[in-house]
């Protein structure tokens, strides 16, 4: 259970870092600037058991953190908050206030290579300092559970604020994030447990019981920093090294996945998609009609039947010849329909006149 309370929180020891010669200095060194010290190196010691209490019930009433722990009502305002860290409460209460002209700054600033980064970057692109400076806002301030590989916009606009001295209302601030942490059904992690055992200390009545010391694990001395420090520059090694490795990653290209056809293979006469680059043989043997090859293996029974065909036509010309050369005229009387001449004033039989003039005609 102590993990669960303690797991998302740290304390600086911030005599220890004053003696130390690493580029995280700096950082403890603007917090106390901006007026943290006493919020961030409150005595390192929590009351597990009251902790408990004032996490399980209790509501937000009209601005103030209203608990019951032990019996004893506690309501917690921001004022109160605020006096009790000595946190200014003078300045931006919110962070999309932070002058651009100083967000465009510190993109550059922040970036541990020459291009800038964004206000939504990974941790790995900014310069040891700044990564320090953003894990123990993530760590302390806005208490966040999980991966800090990721800068979200409003921890780099904080970083910002405090990178370049920019007036902010901390005691509103951070009373805001208390209000989202006790709040039934709230996603918030729960943290602040060194800052709420202080405010539950200066409840009249309330007797807190045990107090647990901080694991060493949790404090940010000398020797936790200077191995943040080791270890991080360590993995930007390790980064630069490999990275030339990644551009020459060869590109596979596609395979064709058109079949060829082979030497003892048929051509492609079955297949729908016509290939412009046939050779003309494959086309001629496509225009060869079925019945043709048939009869070139059937039986010579079908030959045969077309030498007859032949022959009936020679002896049709050999008659037509014969009567060109007998020069005979056709009788009119063939093609044409008899006409019967009609004799007048005769009164002989029609028979006897049709003999008479086909007498005339031979």
């Amino acid at each position: 259970m102590e993990s669960s309370l303690i797991s998302n929180n740290h304390y600086i020891d911030f005599d220890s870092v004053f003696d130390m010669d690493d580029a995280g200095a700096q950082v403890f060194e603007t917090l106390i600037a901006m007026g943290l010290r006493n919020f961030l190196g409150c005595p390192a010691v929590f009351y597990e058991e009251a902790l408990l209490e004032f996490f399980a019930n209790g509501t937000v009433i009209d601005g103030l953190v209203v608990r019951t722990v032990h019996g004893v009502t506690v309501e917690i305002s921001e004022q109160l908050f605020a006096e009790m860290f000595e946190l200014p409460v003078e300045g931006l209460t919110d962070l999309a206030d932070v002058p651009k002209d100083k967000i465009f700054d510190a993109r550059s600033l922040f970036s541990a290579s020459k291009k800038q980064v964004s206000v939504s970057c990974f941790k790995k692109e900014m310069k040891i300092e700044y990564r320090l400076l953003h894990d123990i806002l993530a760590k302390t301030l806005f208490v966040k559970a999980g991966s800090f590989d990721a800068v979200t916009r409003d921890r780099f606009l904080l970083m910002t604020g405090i990178t370049f001295d920019v007036k902010i209302n901390w005691g509103s601030l951070l009373f805001g994030v208390l209000t989202v942490m006790v709040t039934p059904g709230s996603r918030q992690v729960k943290g602040f447990a060194i800052q709420i055992g202080v405010l539950l200390q200066n409840v009249q009545g309330l007797v807190l019981g045990e107090s647990k010391g901080f694991p060493k694990s949790r404090i940010l001395d000398a020797k936790t920093v200077h191995r943040f420090v080791h270890i991080n520059e360590k993995v930007g090694l390790d980064e630069s090294a490999a990275s030339p490795r990644v551009k020459k990653t060869p590109v596979k290209k596609d395979v064709s996945k058109k079949r060829q056809v082979g030497a003892g293979e048929e051509a492609p006469v079955m297949k729908k998609k016509r290939n412009t680059k046939g050779k003309p043989v494959v086309i001629a043997q496509e225009a060869v009609p079925l019945q043709t090859v048939e009869a070139t293996t059937d039986a010579p029974v079908e030959q045969l039947s077309v030498p007859k065909r032949k022959s009936q036509k020679r002896k049709r010309k050999l008659v037509l010849d014969d009567a060109i050369e007998i020069d005979e005229p056709v009788p009119a009387y063939v093609e044409q329909p008899a006409v019967v001449p009609v004799v007048e004033g005769t009164t002989e039989d029609p028979e006897t006149v049709i003999n008479q003039v086909l007498n005339q005609l031979d």
